[in-house]
């Protein structure tokens, strides 16, 4: 098994209307509950819009530091993101399939590296 991130910017939704994004949560939500009956999922969130929400730590000084707002100034930023922990590639792309149909925007996939001491 093998642990895999599946993840969108918030760039990537588009406009919609609340109505919309109602009908979508609940589909996303089945997806979720797909998930954990299957035994895959880790964890899944939307993550705040807003950047005044965001904070960043920085130790690269040799000086721990703590700023407001994102780390870098950027157009695109996470919206949200899955982990799901699964035999292989194929079983990833699907449920990152079913995830793109429920929310109606494209999701990214990525494999974690093996924890050392691992595999």
């Amino acid at each position: 098994m093998a642990e895999y991130l599946i993840y969108f910017n918030q760039q990537w939704v588009g406009d919609h209307t609340e109505e919309w994004f109602r009908g979508r949560g609940r589909l996303a939500m089945a997806v979720v509950d797909e998930m954990k009956a299957a035994g895959v999922y880790v964890f899944a969130g939307g993550l705040e819009e807003e950047a005044d929400t965001a904070f960043s730590a920085d130790a690269t000084s040799g000086r721990l530091r703590f700023t407001d707002g994102p780390f870098v100034e950027t157009e695109e930023f996470l919206g949200g993101l899955t982990v799901v922990d699964v035999a292989d590639d194929e079983a990833a792309r699907m449920w990152a399939g079913k995830i793109a149909e429920a929310c109606g925007w494209p999701q990214e996939v990525r494999r974690f590296k093996p924890r050392p001491g691992t595999r």
